[in-house]
């Protein structure tokens, strides 16, 4: 419990508005997507980098935890307070774009600012920001630096990470840092927004974004192919992008995830196909567009592919996408439970990853279906559990998702590519860290948070 000196002194700080301890606000700020729920001890706003700075430094010196906290759209509980303390949100007042400089090609935002009202913002102008997790629509830009979002477009143009130029962020005992610069050339002192892009809110607070945009492509067109079996659609992609094409996106279903949304949907969608791909390319002219497209269609019969359609109009682009974005609502049909998680391997490996996931279901007997971005070998694995109250069979399904954490570790790949690690992949990190690289993780948190108040014991720290 926060003792009421405390409490007071915070709400004196920031105004009675935007400091709560009342049960209502505890309930909302106790969960994220995991549907976890860890009640805090109180829910702050602050309005400025001022008061980020003096309630850290305050917290800091009576050893009261902070969570920093953008839209609760994660996957991992890394913005629960599992441990008690202040959740920090930055949503109310940290909502502005400050400037898009149309010379530099840069933004300076606040970290409330929402993803997709950013992508608006900016293509407006003719410019584009790539970074489109699938959270876009309420997921804020500190968020997804600080769990490193990607997103659909990855394939081409990278995650969150390749468009920080520069933060500003307040440490745990309120000293303000700036980290990065406008410029394109950057390399004098340590990389500082490296080490805290991805952080989780573990090191600092961020206050301030500085972005890199793109020309907006004037051109885009998509496309899907269907295949008779999971292995040569995976074959396909890896096969494509050695070609010299570049695809925006290269998305995939297998036949779970498929049946999962026509039984849903009732889209029309090849019901018997073992996976589809839906691809996307991007151009400044029509010739472009056309022979990426070729080479897709080329590489894709070669591999199995039994039916190749190109989207002729916005609609029919429409109609091709809408499998992949509600692919995740879809697979409720399979259990009242999923076990979400994210894992990535190099995209060559996608084959055996997949028949790896194939040969865990039927040892655990548990229903897994995948999709994802295959042209980042990002695959979503979503291990069902009919009955979580089962205890039985919620401990199969933790063994089956570590057993999938091993498969793609021993396929040189990691543990997650967007979804991060937080609370619920925390005690896996020794499967993909070295004792050696544990303790320099911890020592790195230990150099900027020496009291441990932000954001404690996430990501296995």
């Amino acid at each position: 419990m926060l003792e009421a000196r405390h409490a007071q002194h915070l709400s004196q700080l920031v105004g009675v508005e935007n400091f709560y301890t009342d049960p209502a606000h505890l309930q909302a700020y106790a969960y994220d997507a995991t549907r976890e729920r860890h009640l805090p001890d109180g829910v702050i706003f602050p309005r400025d980098e001022e008061e980020v700075r003096q309630i850290l430094a305050y917290c800091n010196a009576h050893q009261i935890i902070i969570v920093p906290r953008g839209a609760g759209t994660g996957f991992t509980g890394g913005a629960l307070s599992a441990h008690g303390g202040l959740v920090l949100s930055l949503e109310k007042h940290f909502d502005r774009i400050l400037e898009i400089d149309t010379k530099n090609l840069i933004a300076r935002v606040q970290p409330g600012v929402i993803n997709k009202h950013f992508q608006n913002a900016v293509e407006a102008l003719g410019l584009f920001y790539p970074p489109d997790p699938a959270s876009q629509d309420q997921s804020t830009l500190g968020g997804n630096v600080s769990e490193n979002a990607g997103g659909m477009r990855a394939a081409k143009y990278g995650i969150t990470k390749d468009y920080v130029m520069a933060l500003r962020a307040v440490l745990p005992n309120g000293d303000v840092i700036r980290a990065g610069k406008k410029t394109i050339k950057d390399v004098a002192g340590f990389n500082v927004a490296g080490i805290l892009i991805a952080s989780e809110g573990c090191l600092a607070v961020i206050t301030e974004l500085t972005l890199k945009l793109l020309a907006k492509p004037k051109l885009k067109q998509s496309a899907m192919g269907v295949f008779g079996s999971i292995g040569e659609a995976m074959e396909a992609v890896y096969k494509s992008m050695a070609s010299g094409v570049t695809p925006v996106a290269m998305e995939f279903l297998d036949n779970l995830s498929i049946r999962a949304v026509e039984q849903r949907f009732a889209k029309g969608l090849p019901m018997e196909a073992g996976a589809i791909l839906i691809t996307q390319v991007d151009g400044s002219v029509p010739e472009q567009i056309s022979w990426q497209l070729d080479q897709i269609e080329k590489h894709f019969k070669e591999n199995g592919c039994i039916d190749f359609r190109i989207a002729q109009n916005s609609q029919q682009e429409e109609d091709l996408w809408f499998a992949r974005r509600n692919a995740s609502q879809s697979i409720s049909v399979y259990g009242k439970k999923k076990l979400n998680e994210d894992v990535t391997v190099p995209r060559a490996s996608l084959p055996a990853l997949l028949e790896e996931v194939a040969k865990i279901s039927q040892e655990y007997g548990l229903t897994i279906p995948c999709f994802g971005h295959t042209g980042d070998g990002n695959v979503h694995v979503n291990v069902m559990v009919q009955d979580p109250n089962n205890p039985s069979e919620m401990q199969r399904g933790q063994e089956a998702m570590e057993a999938i954490f091993k498969s793609a570790i021993a396929l040189e790949g990691t543990l997650s590519g967007e979804h991060g690690i937080g609370l619920s992949k925390a005690r896996f990190m020794p499967l993909a860290f070295s004792p050696e690289e544990m303790a320099l993780f911890k020592r790195i948190k230990a150099a900027f948070d020496p009291n441990n108040i932000l954001n404690p014991f996430k990501m296995g720290l």
